[in-house]
């Protein structure tokens, strides 16, 4: 959850970076092989094994186009064993989940269940209320963007204290309720007025899961699996609430625990009660189904013009303008500008151990997604390459 304008440290719960083709379900995990003409992702490849040379144990990556799919890798899932990464891994999405919530949102304004200019007061009376915070001003639409001002729990001294350093490896079974976790980030006044700026926020993502379970009278993650796991058959993508493990297979996620001066120790950071991410960065899944719901969602399968084109209008990212890859914000979505022209269209997702961004163009047709199962890349570089790799080959 943290993000990742890859200054790649952590912000969200674990999100360090700020980061479908097709409806139809698959069978099962199949295996992608490459397709395309010879050489075709030579540079997506060589970004890879830049991202192992640069320290990480290992990177899987998928994409899928017009010219087929391709799936290729570089390191380790496990570095003891030497298991080699494959695109049946099931890996922690992080942020991503981010874009399933707006998704649901967006579904539920194009069915005329809420407005994205509601006031979270409208639906979640009290909640901001003193210290700086007034939920009348508070809209839907700035939870989704980032512009809300609502201080994020993550970058607060209770989150370190908690969810970093040792304080992961002593708290990371336990459980925090969304009401607490909202508390933790509510605790601190905001960063400023509501739709003055952007910053990152996972406390505004939590706010917006707790608005699905208002107006639906489900959890959001229930809402997103009949909405858009079961419609889009994706049969890997699961929420796993409060379930720590993980299922097979599925990488070791190493760490160093967004320790603050961190050391040369790496840890198996695999494990950990998903409550702690909750609406802002607790699914799973894998690189398939992650590329085939960002190309339904780019493809307008999930919502009428009018939800996407709001989705797709941006707004200055903090960030965005100082990473070697610009980028901006949309609801719940990162748009990249890449230097041969190309937009993409996605988002990053960083918890412990894990680090996965899906990008796709504006079509839909041509979706990238990969995963690191690192998190303490220290430079944007290695990280932007696989995009540059993949969408700007020549």
């Amino acid at each position: 959850m943290r993000k990742l304008s890859l200054r790649i440290r952590g912000r969200a719960l674990g999100l360090t970076a700020a980061l479908v083709v097709g409806a139809v379900a698959l069978a099962g995990p199949a295996t992608a092989a490459p397709v395309a003409a010879k050489g075709a992702h030579q540079r997506t490849q060589e970004a890879l094994d830049g991202l192992v040379a640069a320290g990480m144990p290992g990177v899987a990556a998928q994409t899928s186009s017009p010219d087929g799919e391709w799936f290729g890798s570089a390191g380790h899932a496990d570095t003891k064993t030497k298991t080699k990464r494959t695109d049946r891994d099931h890996i922690r999405a992080g942020s991503i989940t981010k874009t399933f919530v707006t998704t649901v949102i967006l579904q539920l304004e194009a069915e005329g269940k809420l407005c994205l200019d509601d006031s979270v007061e409208r639906w979640l009376p009290g909640l901001l209320k003193g210290n700086g915070y007034d939920g009348n001003k508070v809209t839907l639409r700035q939870l989704l963007n980032h512009t809300s001002g609502i201080h994020d729990m993550v970058e607060t001294p209770e989150w370190n204290a908690y969810m970093n350093g040792p304080g992961f490896l002593e708290h990371r079974y336990e459980y925090r309720s969304p009401e607490q976790i909202v508390a933790m980030g509510l605790k601190y006044p905001p960063y400023w007025a509501p739709g003055t700026a952007w910053h990152y926020s996972n406390t505004n993502f939590v706010i917006a899961g707790m608005v699905i379970e208002k107006v639906t009278g489900n959890a959001w993650a229930r809402e997103a699996e009949k909405r858009i796991v079961k419609p889009l058959g994706l049969r890997q993508t699961t929420f796993p609430g409060t379930d720590p493990t993980m299922p097979a297979p599925h990488p070791v996620g190493y760490s160093k625990l967004y320790a603050a001066n961190p050391g040369p120790e790496i840890y198996d950071a695999t494990e950990y009660n998903p409550a702690w991410s909750g609406a802002t960065g607790e699914m799973i899944s894998t690189t398939g189904d992650l590329n085939r719901f960002f190309g339904a969602l780019l493809g307008g399968r999930l919502f009428p013009k009018k939800q996407l084109d709001a989705m797709l209008t941006t707004v200055p990212a903090e960030d965005g303008t100082n990473n070697d890859v610009p980028f901006d914000y949309g609801l719940g979505l990162i748009v990249r500008s890449l230097p041969c022209g190309v937009k993409v269209y996605g988002h990053d997702g960083i918890v412990w151990g894990s680090l996965t961004s899906t990008a796709v163009t504006r079509d839909g047709k041509h979706a990238l997604t990969f995963q690191i199962n690192g998190d303490w890349l220290d430079s944007t570089k290695p990280y932007n390459d696989v995009f540059r790799g993949e969408f700007c080959p020549k």
